[in-house]
């Protein structure tokens, strides 16, 4: 039986670990959080009372960390040396390249397989095994990266070398903020202009316009397939996640010397939102500041 160890149980991580324990694999689980270490227990995974612990006779570790400082030094002062040789190392946080690169570089140069491995998806497809995950990694180890994610995967890329994966997951998160404030201004004027939000749908679904926000994941309550937005944006991917991201991927631009307005822009909306209290909801329910109905959208 695969041993995993998993570091990081939040709202993504959790429901990571329990699909690793839902497919016969041994999860040994750690988290700061007492009740979050509890809900994987209830999920199948083992408890650890630390991460020395977790990944003491790991096969495979798959961390999910808040950001790059934390991912640098979980793996620098806790898994690098505590972990057999053999382990194939996995961070599935979304951070910096600069930090991936980093962590990538001393855990090789340790001995261990290491991969960048960010996911796309949110917390239903965490809970459903059905995330996208971009891998940086060893071109020789992305067979071995691609059958441990597997029970959490709907689909494995290859993206490139180590820091790949974070490229990759930065600039789709930008696109993705980008083109649901464009979904959500569409939105907003076409209700304006009298025409029913289930018409504009089917228009847009159907024509140029049609992308991810409007036909997958539409911001409009009752319109498309079933989204955050049928539950008053609850339960979806928080909008001070995606500040998070966009806020990595012009911290990439600038150090790259790239030209990124629209997110430049789509970051200033959203520090926006978040800054009225709205962090904790789906980051489409930023439909309502294009509305400017903020005062009728309760806080999360």
């Amino acid at each position: 039986m695969t041993g995993i160890a998993f570091i990081g149980l939040g709202n993504m991580g959790g429901g990571m670990a329990a699909n690793q324990a839902k497919a016969g694999r041994h999860v040994t689980a750690f988290d700061l959080s007492a009740q979050a270490v509890e809900r994987a227990v209830a999920a199948g995974c083992h408890a650890a009372g630390s991460v020395a612990e977790a990944v003491r006779e790991a096969d495979v570790v798959i961390t999910m960390l808040p950001a790059g400082p934390h991912v640098r030094s979980v793996y620098g002062e806790q898994i690098l040396g505590a972990a057999p040789k053999s382990a194939l190392l996995l961070d599935c946080s979304t951070i910096d390249v600069e930090s991936a690169r980093a962590v990538a570089t001393q855990a090789k140069a340790a001995g261990y397989r290491f991969a960048d491995a960010p996911v796309s998806g949110g917390i239903m497809a965490a809970e459903a095994g059905t995330l996208a995950f971009m891998v940086g990694c060893d071109a020789a180890d992305f067979p071995a990266v691609e059958a441990a994610l597997e029970p959490m995967s709907r689909v494995t890329i290859h993206a490139g070398d180590h820091g790949a994966g974070q490229a990759a997951k930065i600039c789709n998160n930008m696109l993705l903020g980008i083109s649901m404030i464009g979904t959500c201004e569409a939105f907003a004027l076409a209700e304006k202009l009298g025409l029913a939000a289930d018409r504009f749908f089917e228009i847009a679904s159907k024509s140029s316009g049609q992308c991810w926000s409007v036909s997958t994941y539409c911001p409009v309550p009752g319109v498309g397939p079933s989204t955050p937005a049928d539950r008053d944006y609850e339960g979806g991917f928080a909008s001070a996640m995606m500040l998070k991201d966009l806020k990595l991927a012009q911290e990439a631009a600038a150090r790259a010397g790239a030209t990124t307005p629209m997110g430049a822009q789509a970051e200033a909306l959203y520090a926006l939102f978040d800054a009225n209290g709205f962090g904790g909801k789906d980051f489409s329910a930023i439909i309502e500041l294009m509305r400017g109905r903020l005062d009728g959208l309760r806080k999360g």
